[in-house]
């Protein structure tokens, strides 16, 4: 099962969140710029579960 990688930031709306860019995700796959998970104390709001970095997808090349 792969995780969504969504490409906006859920609070602000306007951080764009390419699937290599730094972003933090809840259990939920919510997922916050970082500059608003910092604001909100990498809390998920929906949830109350922790925000962390969300991986980055691996290279397609292998490397």
């Amino acid at each position: 099962m792969a995780l969504e990688m969504r490409d906006r930031c859920e609070r602000c709306g306007t951080a764009e969140l390419p699937p290599d860019a730094a972003a933090r995700i809840c259990v939920y796959e919510c997922t916050y710029c970082v500059a608003c998970s910092a604001a909100m104390h990498d809390i998920c709001p929906n949830c109350g579960g922790e925000l962390v970095p969300r991986p980055r997808p691996a290279r397609k090349d292998g490397a």
